[in-house]
């Protein structure tokens, strides 16, 4: 779907259908003042007689108003008088996309300048939101169906502003639509059947990346280089599987060459079994979504390679199979890491923190400003933060505080937990330098202490999405895309955009 931005009347515009606020107490804005005295007073005729009380997402359509070019108009509620949160305008939006979405006509246009919206100052927050609302709602993953999904009618959406603001609406369009594209494809690697999207198949994505990309350096470091670099961890978790380990690097060269380059770090654990620490079988299909940390630094790499950013940027996806077999890591074994490190594997299930220790240490060679990796690591985080919240720990405080800002404007939220030095007493082991696991308390935290032992030699944050990367269970499952509007939005930050 096409969104375009442009500053006309509303009452002038032909299109399929017209979409304009009311707000509660049959309250008009200067848009729906003009469209109402164009055509009469028609509108306001028939909210006299109580057809829509205007709370926010309520709708009401109309037919052939006179006076107007619209063959429709959409009222859509917008709520008191009080400016809107970021979710109520989220819903608002996502209520006059369900309508649209059930009409004829190729287009329709938006006329939402009047409605307030809380801590979004200006244009662009605003728009932006509402554009990759708009744009996010649009995706369908229907690779596998016999029977596809119905071509949608509309086409194209047209954003009404003021000029004052029509550059700023037309830059948040323009960086919304790079983060759903991102979404998009984080989505679509996510929601993969783990049969066909395993660490070789990623491999090849990124390879097609890089052949679409003049900017982008693609490696890939197979087994035999990941043993000979002395990534014991991560080598262990791979050696169940008859689908080998591959560390995918990406190098993106958009700033001088003389910058050092963020550094983004995904778990792609393409599917997990939990190894010889089996999990239940109950809803085990959903360990397919065990990858969507790499999914969605892939993503995040889409959307900065669409804008084009000027910063350098390093991603490195640690991508394995976790499964059980007669050659799989056992609880007990002791492992070397590429620091040196030994680590007394507890638990086979702890995997995700294993190929990412190696990882972090890979990417001291980067010398980077700060990495960053994110992970579906712990249960342990959902059940601390549900599925709203991504959990968020670091070793600077600079750091952890540009991603939470990150996360607030891009309303991708986070937050931060602790990494005291009492968590990290759990770790302990009699045997190894560190265990794997620390015991039932505090998971989230102590998984985050582990990694912080691999990451002392530049500004880490990581962050757990373990409730956050896809929706479980029921019709709606599937990957959710995030937190790449959260990490595009960082980047978007240091790149001064």
């Amino acid at each position: 779907m096409e969104l375009v931005v442009k500053s006309v009347a509303a009452v002038s515009v032909k299109t399929a259908t017209l979409v304009i606020p009311v707000a509660e107490g049959r309250k008009l804005g200067n848009v729906a003042k003009a469209v109402d005295q164009a055509c009469e007073g028609a509108i306001s005729a028939l909210l006299k007689r109580g057809d829509l009380a205007g709370k926010a997402g309520q709708t009401l359509l109309l037919h052939s108003l006179p006076g107007l070019k619209a063959e429709r108009v959409l009222l859509v509620g917008s709520g008191n008088d009080e400016a809107l949160g970021d979710r109520a305008w989220r819903k608002l939006v996502s209520s006059v996309a369900g309508v649209l979405k059930g009409l004829g006509g190729g287009d329709a246009v938006l006329a939402l300048d009047d409605i307030a919206i809380n801590a979004r100052d200006g244009h662009y927050g605003k728009y932006r939101l509402l554009a990759e609302t708009l744009l996010d709602g649009t995706y369908v993953f229907d690779r596998f169906k016999s029977k596809k999904a119905e071509p949608r009618a509309l086409k194209k959406i047209t954003l009404l502003t003021d000029k004052a603001g029509q550059s700023e609406t037309e830059r948040a369009v323009k960086h919304a639509t790079a983060i759903a594209n991102g979404m998009a494809y984080t989505r679509d690697l996510g929601n993969l059947p783990p049969n066909i999207c395993h660490p070789s198949f990623l491999a090849e994505q990124a390879k097609d990346l890089g052949k679409a990309h003049k900017g982008l350096k693609v490696e890939v470091l197979d087994e035999k280089k990941i043993k000979d670099l002395g990534m014991g961890a991560f080598y262990a978790v791979g050696q169940g599987s008859d689908q080998p380990p591959r560390l995918i690097v990406l190098n993106y060269q958009g700033g001088k060459k003389t910058e050092k380059p963020y550094v983004l770090v995904g778990k792609g654990i393409t599917f997990d079994t939990g190894g010889i620490s089996l999990k239940p079988g109950a809803g085990m299909d959903e360990m397919k979504y065990d990858m969507c940390g790499a999914a969605s630094v892939f993503g995040t790499l889409k959307a900065v390679l669409e804008l084009q950013l000027p910063i350098n940027l390093v991603c490195l996806l640690a991508c394995a199979e976790n499964m059980p077999s007669g050659g799989a890591t056992r609880p007990g074994d002791i492992v070397t890491t590429m620091s040196g490190q030994t680590v007394e594997i507890l638990n086979t299930d702890a995997e995700g923190r294993l190929v990412l220790c190696d990882t972090l240490t890979y990417a001291e060679r980067f010398k980077p400003q700060a990495v960053i990796d994110l992970a579906t690591l712990t249960g342990a985080c959902i059940v601390a933060l549900g599925s709203h919240t991504s959990g968020l720990m670091g070793n600077n405080d600079e750091l952890v505080g540009q991603l939470l800002d990150a996360g607030k404007r891009a309303d991708d939220r986070a937050w931060q937990l602790p990494l005291f030095d009492e968590y990290q007493e759990q770790l302990d082991s009699p045997f190894a330098d560190i265990a794997n696991i620390g015991g039932p308390k505090a998971g989230t935290i102590t998984a985050g202490c582990f990694l912080s032992r691999f990451a002392k030699a530049y500004h880490w944050a990581h962050l757990d999405i373990a409730g956050t990367a896809w929706i479980s269970g029921g019709k709606d499952k599937g990957a959710s895309g995030r937190p790449v509007p959260l990490l595009t939005q960082y980047l978007l930050d240091r790149a001064g955009a």
